[in-house]
């Protein structure tokens, strides 16, 4: 794992348009990288991640494994994208070497993140091996692909059934773009077919997860690193 040191009374650490992966991103990512930023200084733990829906499972999962993570200080950032990593591991530098540093990222995101480790002088991974060692988690292919395969189908059904909305996905079933698609490919896409219902679902699945004791390994591998 690497680690950063806290400091304070650095309050241009993070510049006016660097708390977001790319310009001018929607307001909830950029409000949600603020208030994480605002707490780095004062943390024992950062972790870099590519969205909210990835801070909200994060935080779904410490909360169903007993942990508080504000009272860990372990402070998770939504950068706005992967493509952001070297310039937050650059600026977060400066704090030193007292913080714990980890981050989650999608499949495709891999050589992004392995790259802006090795840009950033903070590691120098060649293999998903090395990426865990230095506090980085991989999603394969990405969070939903994980919670979905760790949950299986009809477990993923059920939480839809629980929360009504069992229905509204047997009608996407239906939908000629998606009749006869496999039904992990079609509850990935229903799970992404608004921001609310992603962010929602996350959190509930993740939830289930943690109930039934399979939660995807990034995730629980993430959480035992900080």
């Amino acid at each position: 794992m690497i680690t950063v040191m806290a400091t304070s009374g650095r309050a241009d650490l993070f510049p006016r348009g660097a708390v977001d992966g790319q310009r001018g991103g929607n307001a909830a990512s950029l409000r949600a990288t603020a208030h994480a930023l605002a707490r780095v200084e004062s943390a024992a733990a950062v972790v870099l991640v590519e969205g909210i829906s990835d801070q909200i499972a994060l935080e779904a999962a410490a909360a169903g494994r007993g942990r508080d993570l504000a009272a860990d200080r372990v402070v998770i950032v939504p950068m706005g994208g992967a493509h952001a990593i070297g310039r937050f591991l650059t600026r977060l530098a400066p704090l030193g070497d007292r913080v714990r540093l980890g981050g989650l990222c999608d499949l495709l995101e891999e050589e992004i993140f392995r790259r802006g480790l090795a840009t950033a002088r903070v590691g120098s991974p060649r293999t998903r091996a090395d990426l865990e060692r230095l506090g980085f988690h991989v999603c394969v292919k990405d969070l939903e692909d994980e919670l979905i395969r760790a949950l299986g189908v009809p477990g993923v059904e059920a939480v839809l059934d629980a929360r009504g909305d069992l229905r509204s996905f047997r009608s996407f079933q239906s939908q000629p773009a998606w009749g006869g698609r496999d039904p992990e490919a079609q509850l990935h896409r229903f799970l992404r077919s608004s921001s609310r219902r992603h962010q929602r679902y996350i959190r509930l699945l993740v939830e289930a997860a943690v109930d039934r004791d399979v939660l995807p390994r990034p995730l629980d591998g993430l959480l035992a690193a900080v």
